[in-house]
């Protein structure tokens, strides 16, 4: 990895710190690596951000600026459910052009510590939830329909994010997003939505295979994992309902 030098210094502090938390496997990123990669010493990162805890949390607010800056680059359609699934795809693009940064984001979740990120790109699901209820269209609260989207949503991402780009089945994420928001619409909302031609079960394989990738389980050893992701992934890509 290496960071452009003509970048300002403040720049190139962040972009090493997101780079080096990304790679890290939740060990420890010191001062010295960070501003080795960023080619600056370390007053000039006190200088900017204050201590290294500071620069963290600096890479992931310029993170989630730039995220919710596409969550909210677009004209509200006028039809909520369809705006949430804008919100989804736009979601998984960000994860995918900026998988390092989206790493830092969202998959570094420790046990029993709820980030403030995931908090908030909730808060903004649930604002546009909150227009589907009002219409009607949920049938369960906004809140709860967020969090489960939500879940979802990063689960796909850090999926896809996991696997060579030319493998990639963006499919996948369609199908989990339509099941998602089936599952918290109202019948009403949903004879309006068309059918998905998904049996449930290939729906329950998208849902699992989602969420092993993204749990990094031990439960199973890498070979049983390996290949219980194989059929999951069969049968999530079947085309037969």
């Amino acid at each position: 990895m290496s960071i452009d030098g003509q970048l300002p210094p403040k720049v190139r502090l962040l972009r090493a710190a997101a780079g080096l938390l990304a790679k890290s496997g939740g060990a420890a990123v010191s001062t010295r690596q960070i501003t080795q990669l960023a080619g600056v010493t370390a007053p000039t990162l006190y200088h900017h951000f204050g201590d290294k805890e500071g620069l963290f949390d600096a890479v992931v607010a310029a993170g989630f600026e730039e995220y919710v800056a596409g969550e909210r680059d677009f004209a509200p359609s006028g039809q909520p459910l369809e705006d949430i699934r804008r919100m989804w795809d736009q979601h998984v693009q960000f994860g995918l052009k900026q998988p390092e940064l989206y790493l830092v984001m969202f998959g570094n979740i420790r046990p029993e510590s709820r980030p403030a990120v995931v908090a908030d790109a909730e808060a903004l699901m649930e604002e546009m939830l909150n227009k589907a209820a009002v219409a009607g269209q949920l049938a369960v609260p906004p809140k709860e329909a967020a969090r489960s989207i939500l879940a979802a949503n990063v689960g796909v991402t850090l999926m896809l994010i996991t696997e060579k780009a030319p493998e990639r089945n963006l499919e996948l994420s369609t199908m989990t997003r339509d099941a998602m928001i089936f599952a918290v619409s109202t019948e009403q909302a949903r004879e309006a939505e068309p059918d998905s031609g998904k049996s449930p079960v290939v729906v329950a394989a998208i849902a699992l295979n989602a969420a092993l990738q993204a749990s990094h389980s031990d439960q199973l050893s890498s070979s049983e994992l390996k290949l219980f992701l194989e059929w999951l992934h069969r049968i999530s890509t079947s085309s037969t309902s």
